[in-house]
């Protein structure tokens, strides 16, 4: 079997032939294997996708895993005046503008000081962290100008069995309702496409902007906890 699957200029194939697979691999071809139960003895070395049920397999999530092989990102959601997708190496330059302001990182960690380093961790983040789990801290960007206004997404904090909602918009562009805005559509994202049912927030204490915004969508206090040595306000909602 030989299926092939065109976006835009290049070419998903798709074979249950371990030859055929090394064969295209080999050309630097876009290749996804379908293992299903004709095919035990098949190998796919190195194969980070796979398919296996055929039946559920649509051209939505084909594409997906053409965007995975060829390194694009994928795009998220969508709301009025905002695009949220995944983060690619090219926003950081944007993120070190964002960030450049005193008010930004009073109440949250700043990027690596060394521009390199934080190249490498936005690499691992998305060969890692989306891969893994398909979601993790995305970019901003607003839709009139096409250019990047702050981040915001799901993450999973070390020691807590809830995901978390983090969200940071660039000092240009507080005060129009964006960060609502926007993490509305990731809370709505959170319980449609991956079936969350809780999800959390830390706030840095007299972090009052970024309370009352969780509070406004919905979030109850729940404590505080400790993280870092710094003192953070947990709030809870349920989806």
């Amino acid at each position: 079997m030989l299926e092939q699957y065109n976006f835009g200029k290049d070419i998903l194939y798709v074979t249950d032939e371990s030859a055929v697979y090394l064969s295209l691999q080999k050309e630097g071809r876009y290749v996804l294997p379908y293992l299903h139960e004709g095919i035990k003895s098949e190998d796919f070395p190195g194969a980070a996708w796979l398919i296996e049920d055929w039946e559920e397999t649509t051209l939505e999530s084909l594409e997906l895993v053409y965007r995975r092989l060829a390194g694009l990102p994928w795009d998220i959601l969508e709301t009025k005046r905002c695009r949220v997708r995944e983060t690619t190496v090219e926003d950081v330059d944007s993120f070190y503008r964002i960030y450049a302001e005193p008010s930004i990182t009073e109440y949250m960690e700043n990027l690596f000081a060394d521009r390199d380093e934080e190249i490498a961790y936005t690499k691992d983040y998305i060969e890692k962290v989306y891969a893994f789990y398909g979601y993790g801290m995305w970019t901003i960007l607003e839709k009139g100008s096409g250019v990047v206004i702050g981040r915001a997404g799901i993450i999973w904090r070390e020691g807590y069995d809830v995901p978390e909602l983090g969200f940071v918009i660039g000092v240009p562009w507080q005060k129009r309702g964006y960060a609502s805005e926007v993490c509305k559509a990731i809370l709505t994202y959170a319980k449609e496409e991956l079936s969350m049912e809780q999800m959390q927030a830390l706030v840095r204490t007299g972090n009052e902007k970024s309370l009352r915004l969780c509070e406004k969508l919905g979030f109850v206090q729940d404590g505080e906890v400790w993280e870092d040595g710094v003192l953070h306000v947990r709030l809870m909602k349920d989806l």
